[in-house]
């Protein structure tokens, strides 16, 4: 890995705890932020969101989509859609086009119309700092068997070759 600055990314779709963990359990992810992102307006209120730093050498966009849009109700328009907005947060314009060509190639094999936008990443503020690493602390949780471990068990499945090995289940950082 280079001493360059690693890209960042944001995502939101599902709760921030979830979507953490869904970040945290993948090679090539450095960072993982869990807090809430706002954009522009009319998606300038604060949602349930995660920022992700990662080595697009190990683990490309394409993929980190792909996990995402299939790690949450990406094709859902449900009534909680303020709080858990489904969303790709970019930095800058390339970003966005890129993403937006990759949800577009996404589509393609979806039976329903995800309904993930792409916004710009205007705004972040951490969640309750005893959240953070919420998976990591209690897996055993109800709420985490429940809902983090089918989306882990997901990831798993379909994106195999990008799973961290149990050995470097914590390599992932949380920074405040």
């Amino acid at each position: 890995m280079s001493t360059a600055k690693l890209p960042e990314i944001g995502f939101g779709g599902g709760c921030h705890w979830c979507t953490e963990a869904v970040f945290q359990s993948l090679r090539g992810v450095d960072t993982v932020r869990q807090g809430f992102i706002s954009s522009d307006p009319p998606n300038d209120a604060f949602s349930e969101a995660a920022l992700v730093t990662f080595d697009a050498e190990r683990i490309g966009l394409e993929q980190l989509i792909a996990v995402h849009i299939s790690t949450h109700a990406a094709t859902s328009n449900h009534s909680m859609r303020g709080k858990y907005r489904s969303a790709i947060y970019t930095f800058d314009d390339a970003q966005a086009a890129s993403a937006r060509t990759i949800l577009d190639s996404l589509q393609d094999d979806m039976e329903q119309t995800v309904v993930t936008q792409v916004l710009p990443y205007r705004s972040f503020k951490y969640s309750d700092e005893r959240f953070h690493n919420y998976y990591r602390q209690d897996s055993q949780r109800p709420f985490c068997r429940t809902y983090i471990d089918p989306k882990l068990t997901k990831i798993r499945q379909r994106f195999a070759e990008y799973v961290k090995d149990p050995g470097d289940e914590n390599t992932t950082k949380n920074v405040r």
